[in-house]
């Protein structure tokens, strides 16, 4: 019952997406499934410390990632917390917990030529299809927005008389992105074309050949089809263009604080992978460029 409370909690209360309550509950279900096991029932109020550090050794044990064993813990120490605020427990037992070391990943970017090379040389063809999905990416490339803020974007969204457009991101939460003259111009070509050729009443600005709105399977197999002629990253996708985005900005120098505005970001933090990124890129730089860089050994070594 405590489970379902929280689950309700965080799904109308927090206002948690679907996808993070349906995870919350997986994991809050097999800790509850780990202790009828191991002690034959499952009450809040008798977990403890050690209880929950034996879980977390059964993970590790069981071969779970270190990202998904922080994921688990978590959903675990907000259903506490918010036992503790309806008066169910006095205290939470996660505390002290050690966790497995997360090894961050970078985010998997394309370099500015292999952009040059699809936004200027690939043949997107002709009419309605070829224009907009050229515009797609351009537009992911340039903004920097998510998959769900692109598909979401209204006809009156978009600006072409000042070149901004208005996004609607997480949690309803809106910003101002500005563009530049370039897509301001593919942007006007697609509203042509869309307008002649396709008969709508939808209030969508991206639309199918049927008047209807995209889908996000729809986008992803446009970005993946054109990233694959430039890249050979084994990822690609449209927040493969967003991470481009970021890279572009910081590598030309823009503030971290611009870019996080840009991107939506809610902390400084989740930008400010992307400036590990430009280290990166220094790094390889530099070996690639500097005679001495791969050189080993002392002063006196061949």
């Amino acid at each position: 019952m405590c489970i379902k409370s929280f689950l309700s909690y965080i799904r109308y209360e927090k206002n948690l997406s679907s996808h993070t309550v349906l995870s919350y509950k997986n994991d809050l279900f097999q800790f509850k499934a780990y202790m009828v096991r191991e002690t034959g029932t499952f009450s809040p109020e008798s977990v403890d410390l050690d209880m929950v550090r034996n879980w977390v050794v059964s993970l590790v044990e069981g071969n779970i990632s270190s990202r998904t064993i922080s994921r688990k813990v978590s959903a675990l120490r907000s259903f506490f917390k918010f036992l503790v605020k309806r008066k169910v427990i006095s205290s939470t037992p996660i505390r002290g917990i050690q966790l497995p070391k997360i090894r961050k990943q970078l985010p998997a970017f394309l370099r500015q030529e292999e952009m040059d090379l699809l936004l200027d040389e690939t043949d997107f063809g002709d009419g309605f299809r070829a224009v907009r999905d050229r515009l797609i990416i351009n537009l992911f490339y340039s903004t920097g927005i998510r998959s769900a803020e692109l598909i979401g974007l209204k006809d009156i969204d978009v600006d072409v008389s000042i070149s901004v457009l208005k996004v609607t991101g997480k949690r309803n939460k809106q910003r101002i992105i500005p563009f530049g003259e370039e897509l301001r111009t593919w942007i006007e070509e697609y509203r042509e074309i869309r307008d002649r050729e396709i008969s709508s009443n939808s209030e969508f600005f991206f639309i199918k050949e049927d008047g209807e709105s995209l889908y996000p399977e729809l986008v992803y197999r446009v970005v993946t089809r054109y990233l694959k002629t430039v890249s050979t990253l084994t990822k690609k996708s449209p927040h493969v263009l967003r991470h481009t985005f970021a890279s572009a900005m910081l590598n030309n120098e823009a503030g971290l604080n611009s870019v996080k505005e840009l991107l939506g970001h809610s902390s400084l933090a989740s930008t400010e992978v992307y400036t590990h990124i430009s280290i990166e890129e220094l790094k390889q730089s530099y070996k690639q460029a500097h005679p001495r860089a791969e050189r080993k050994g002392g002063r006196y070594e061949n």
